[in-house]
């Protein structure tokens, strides 16, 4: 069922042209990312199609009766409200059908006429459309998800991870047909943005979204489209298929390029020595002439830089943090932390929002001040400190000199030079863009100009807090592809799980109340093992309740259960041998993409099974 069709759009803000003639339409279940670089009409387009905004042509069309909800990169909210009277006012739609269902039934039970009558039933139909029922269950139920719980807190005291969740939870409540979201893993810890996966993957909605959260695309998407050079490319499939596409796409051109070039020499020649005449072939010839020469000269050229920075020579004293004790009123922070940093150190930071891994950064670079305790910086220690604040510079400069106040150029390990324009140009701002105004970024430029601000000071010690938050894929990328060559010490908060296990392989993770662990693995093995601690505890807990039971009522298996309690045992042999060799597949190097993810998805089913079929044992074998 077709939902929703975007006819020839356009949009541009002057001579600023973002896209032209776009059209895709999206059916009913469709998750679908849409990729593009910074600075190319990602939220511009969503908010055309919520309605916000008006696009200069084009149109989009809705299946009658669609309702569409949008989640907006930055949360816009009454700050003088308590959660409780946002959550009931106008903002949500189905809180407002739910107070007008209940006074037009308290209406009609007093006047009890043919209009109140219709009414309540035109309504009625509206609370089954919305399932509005058990609206108060769900709401309950998706806010404590959410971590919110004190709903006479005021949304202004809510800070801005706070906020997103909030957003959130109200969008999925209103129980839409399809659903906006413009980057909406920003701001979330990696557990929420855990639960949402499950909860997309899940529900029988609609999605388009803007993300550059690669885990989040694997998962949840199953449709991508690629805004490129004013074109849209589609990818039926998720972000591994879309990154095989696109690399067999570049591959393709090149290639058409070449055959373009080498033609484009031939006929060239032909037109330097052709004979004056001018018939009707030579004329097509010569038309002809001039779009190979379009398309050989249309490669497109990529600049490598090795940025192999020369840092400032580290000391054998880096860090050291002795007994250190921080806490605000009854929220305890730090708990007599001790740590030792090490040369080339690299360690993720792990934890839910508000459990303190800021104020720890803050603490390390002497922007916050420890309750108690020691705190040892090396002499030679030059730390950088990519925060959440955002870049604060004059919006009426341009790019270049944004970067150029700071230091004319960066000096490599080689002795070669960087200079600023160079670097810009490797991070994706084009010549033509380092000299715009920085009022006339977007929001991922600005966040890219300024982890440009951090990296152009030379630090030998980087502390990257969120840096991933509204930065493109290409950006992604090339940010990875810096640290991985960085030679000094870096900290790194973020909630993209592909990036933190690309670049760290020791993680702290905040618990709260002061707890700190400690783990020398990557992220996706951390969270191997804590789902299987979760596994045990479910089933050790599952145990308890089921002997618990087993001693105050003791009876015989029915024919039916001893005849299933016999079976499961080869049901769970043969469900273990299907889980060796799917994994096995599914880590062949010369394995196709489609195989691959259809292995996946059967592994995934595989191991559920396997641990219903085990709980379900357990509980025949303690019958018995």
């Amino acid at each position: 069922m077709n939902l929703l069709a975007v006819e020839n759009l356009a949009k541009n803000f002057g001579e600023r042209v973002l896209f032209e003639e776009l059209s895709f339409g999206l059916s009913k279940g469709d998750k679908v990312a849409l990729i593009a670089n910074n600075g190319t009409g990602k939220s511009s387009l969503l908010k055309i199609i919520a309605g916000i905004d008006i696009a200069d042509a084009g149109e989009v069309i809705f299946r009658n009766e669609c309702r569409v909800s949008y989640l907006a990169q930055d949360v816009i909210f009454d700050d003088k409200l308590t959660i409780s009277e946002l959550i009931n006012s106008a903002h949500n739609k189905i809180s407002v059908l739910v107070k007008e269902y209940e006074k037009a039934v308290e209406n009609h039970s007093e006047i009890g006429s043919d209009k109140t009558e219709k009414l309540v039933e035109e309504l009625t139909t509206k609370m089954e459309q919305e399932n509005a029922w058990d609206y108060q269950r769900r709401s309950e139920q998706i806010l404590s998800k959410f971590n919110i719980n004190n709903f006479e807190q005021k949304v202004g005291d809510l800070s801005g991870g706070q906020k997103k969740r909030l957003s959130l939870a109200l969008l999925l409540l209103e129980n839409a047909d399809i659903l906006l979201l413009d980057e909406p893993t920003n701001h979330l810890d990696i557990a929420m943005i855990e639960w949402l996966e499950k909860y997309l993957q899940q529900q029988n909605i609609t999605v388009l979204m803007v993300t550059h959260d690669r885990y989040f695309l694997e998962r949840v998407c199953n449709h991508i489209i690629e805004l490129e050079a004013g074109n849209l490319y589609h990818h039926k499939g998720n972000y591994g298929y879309f990154l095989e596409k696109r690399t067999e796409r570049e591959s393709n051109f090149d290639v058409e390029v070449g055959k373009a070039q080498k033609l484009m020499k031939k006929e060239l020649e032909w037109i330097r020595r052709s004979p004056k005449a001018r018939t009707t072939k030579s004329k097509a010839r010569i038309d002809n002439f001039d779009k190979i020469k379009k398309k050989a000269t249309s490669k497109r050229v990529t600049k490598e830089l090795n940025i192999d920075v020369k840092m400032d020579r580290i000391g054998g004293k880096i860090l050291e943090l002795k007994n250190i004790r921080k806490s605000y009123d009854d929220l305890l922070i730090l708990d007599g932390f001790d740590y030792t940093f090490k040369k080339g150190e690299r360690i993720g930071i792990l934890g839910k929002n508000g459990v303190g891994k800021s104020t720890f950064l803050n603490i390390i670079t002497g922007k916050e001040k420890p309750d108690s305790g020691k705190i040892n910086i090396g002499e030679t220690i030059n730390y950088g400190y990519f925060t959440q604040v955002g870049l604060d510079v004059d919006n009426d400069k341009r790019v270049i000199q944004v970067l150029k106040d700071i230091a004319d150029f960066i000096v490599m390990t080689d002795g070669k030079k960087i200079s600023a324009s160079q670097l810009l140009e490797h991070f994706m701002f084009s010549p033509e863009m380092q000299f715009t105004q920085v009022k006339r970024l977007s929001g991922g430029e600005k966040r890219r100009l300024h982890l440009l601000t951090v990296l152009m000071k030379n630090p030998n010690f980087l502390i990257l807090d969120e840096p991933t938050n509204d930065l493109d894929l290409l950006t992604l990328t090339k940010l990875e592809e810096f640290l991985l060559q960085y030679k000094g010490c870096l900290i790194l908060v973020s909630h993209d799980r592909f990036f933190m296990d690309k670049l760290t392989e020791h993680l702290l993770v905040f618990k709260g109340n002061g707890e700190i662990e400690d783990h020398y693995c990557t992220y996706s093995q951390y969270r191997a093992k804590q789902v299987e601690q979760e596994k045990e505890f479910k089933k050790i807990q599952h145990l308890g309740k089921k002997n618990s039971k087993a001693k105050a009522v003791r009876k015989q298996l029915s024919f039916n259960d001893q005849y299933e309690y016999t079976n499961l045992e080869k049901e769970l042999a043969d469900l273990e041998k299907e889980k060796i060799n799917l994994e096995t597949c599914v880590q062949d190097p010369d394995i196709e993409l489609s195989k691959m993810i259809e292995k996946s998805e059967r592994l995934g089913e595989v191991i559920n099974l396997i641990d219903e079929k085990e709980i379900r044992w357990m509980e025949l074998d303690e019958m018995q």
